[in-house]
């Protein structure tokens, strides 16, 4: 499904931005809410996280639109668990700013990073050992305004699932499945990072409403530092995020 770019676009769907002018709706109440404010403004507020905020069902579907069209034919080849309520990331002018409890090395790597990460290898106990809690099937992005191409787009390595998935099926492959949660990837998963840095292109990914992104489960991605002069409404540079988790978590290393 996915070539060497570990990411694809899919060009302007009526259906798309049938769903997308309702969220876009829905999440301009939803950022305006003081308390979902106080709940997910982080990095000084020009970052509003946003997980699981917009209130689509099981199907994608919001205030009874349909998440529907080309993308969702193409993603019905991966099986997966039911979808969760939608993100809603809303990056501001500014970004990034420290986020509370960010030390400077922390920091420093989202600055000059872009906070390059593979979703669901989250950080667990005091150490933030990095375990596989959440084996995502994909990263569905759902541009819900128009940008600059320089206001904070998301940015991905080129070629890094690859990278990555030969990495963890050396690191799992003598384990069953179901002990993967618990597992410690730290270390592989660091140094498979700074390989990806030193061999695989960065690349700056940008969609307007209507039209969507499907980045691979395993690819390395973040989000890029807000451009002096990047043109944006004052709304922020908002998008809808949808991560199923993989029916069958045995394929959570597979490149396709």
């Amino acid at each position: 499904m996915f070539d060497h770019t570990s990411w694809k676009k899919f060009d302007y769907d009526s259906d798309i931005a049938n769903w997308v002018g309702t969220a876009h709706q829905v999440a301009r109440a939803i950022v305006a809410d003081p308390k979902m404010r106080a709940t997910w403004l982080q990095c000084e507020g020009t970052w509003f996280v946003g997980v699981d905020v917009l209130p689509s069902d099981e199907a994608g579907t919001l205030a009874d639109t349909l998440l529907k069209g080309r993308v969702m034919d193409w993603l019905s080849q991966i099986a997966t668990k039911p979808m969760h309520p939608a993100q809603l990331s809303v990056i501001y002018n500014g970004y990034p700013k420290p986020r509370k409890g960010e030390n400077d090395r922390a920091f420093n790597y989202r600055l000059k990073r872009d906070s390059a990460h593979v979703d669901g290898l989250l950080p667990v106990g005091e150490a933030r050992s990095r375990i596989l809690k959440e084996p995502h099937a994909y990263i569905l992005g759902l541009p819900l305004n128009s940008c600059a191409h320089d206001a904070s787009p998301l940015v991905i390595w080129e070629g890094s699932h690859i990278v990555m998935a030969e990495t963890f099926d050396k690191a799992l492959k003598d384990k069953s499945p179901q002990e993967w949660d618990t597992i410690n990837l730290t270390d592989v998963y660091q140094a498979a990072r700074r390989h990806v840095f030193e061999t695989c292109p960065r690349v700056a990914v940008h969609a307007e409403p209507g039209e969507a992104y499907v980045v691979h489960r395993l690819a390395l991605h973040g989000v890029a530092p807000w451009a002096d002069g990047a043109a944006a409404p004052k709304e922020g540079r908002m998008i809808a995020y949808l991560r199923p988790e993989l029916a069958d978590v045995s394929q959570w290393t597979d490149v396709k």
